[in-house]
């Protein structure tokens, strides 16, 4: 396994952010004309070609070794469904909603990788995710009011999520990082296919642009995370995870010009300050 470095798993986890909030703010444009379905089997198959190009070094087969394939599969199998999960609830919900209320995520990875993996989270941890939570709650409070069915996707989806965090760190003690990317590209690619011609509809040239742009900026994230939680204890990289609402915030008043409010911004900024503060705190760690 990789010698642990809090900062490298922080940056990693930051790129990942960036390039999911971009992926499902692709992935709320696509949903208007295409079924989730449709647009997860397309996604996942482009996203299988960039992976297998980042992995030829060692060859499909060499890189499909693994150590723990039931694992393996587990986690790839929960990240389809969370990703469908939050596609559909694209639908319905705003970016910044939809991940406000998603963000509950980290304290559900701290609690269960110190419940499945045996990792520590010190009060300054704890803290930090506290306050990240907090400045969601700034953010969930003007815009959730009026609670509907639809607000409970992306809560299911947050409990999926941190599970394939605290699978991923898992596997980063038996598997590379490349082994991990193309099983969770794989594994996915073939449960899709079983329902993604429910539905079709031929996409436009655009369309298919776009499809190939997520599956890119998809692979990318994955990637990103994936060697976030090698470098990183699943719970030391949370308080960086909030980072992806603020990058969904700022697209969705770019893409959809949904202009935050005085709410919104404070939230934002207390969440980028707990994982300042983690950072400086885990630096100091290390220092020491």
């Amino acid at each position: 396994m990789t010698p642990r470095n809090n900062a490298v798993g922080a940056l990693f986890t930051v790129l990942a952010t960036l390039c999911y909030a971009g992926m499902d703010a692709i992935s709320k444009f696509l949903v208007a004309d295409y079924a989730v379905g449709q647009i997860m089997w397309i996604r996942c198959a482009l996203i299988f070609l960039f992976c297998w190009v980042i992995v030829r070094r060692r060859g499909l087969i060499g890189s499909l070794r693994t150590a723990r394939p039931r694992l393996q599969i587990a986690r790839s199998l929960i990240l389809i469904i969370e990703s469908a999960v939050f596609v559909l609830a694209f639908r319905y919900l705003p970016l910044a909603d939809a991940h406000a209320v998603a963000a509950t995520s980290p304290l559900l990875v701290i609690a269960l990788g110190v419940l499945l993996l045996g990792e520590k989270a010190g009060p300054a941890r704890w803290l930090a995710v506290a306050a990240g939570f907090v400045g969601v709650l700034l953010i969930i409070r003007p815009g959730l009011r009026d609670l509907d069915w639809p607000v409970l996707l992306p809560l299911i989806g947050a409990v999926l999520w941190a599970t394939y965090q605290i699978l991923t760190r898992l596997a980063a003690r038996h598997d590379s990082a490349d082994t991990s990317l193309i099983w969770a590209a794989l594994v996915p690619l073939i449960a899709t296919t079983f329902v993604g011609p429910i539905g079709w509809q031929w996409p436009t040239v655009t369309a298919w642009i776009l499809m190939a742009l997520i599956s890119v900026v998809g692979a990318v994230g994955n990637y990103a995370m994936i060697k976030a939680l090698d470098h990183a204890e699943a719970g030391a990289i949370q308080p960086y995870n909030y980072t992806l609402l603020v990058w969904a915030t700022l697209l969705g008043v770019v893409m959809f010009g949904d202009v935050p409010d005085g709410w919104t911004i404070l939230g934002a900024a207390v969440v980028v300050a707990s994982g300042l503060y983690t950072w400086h705190h885990d630096r100091q760690a290390a220092a020491r």
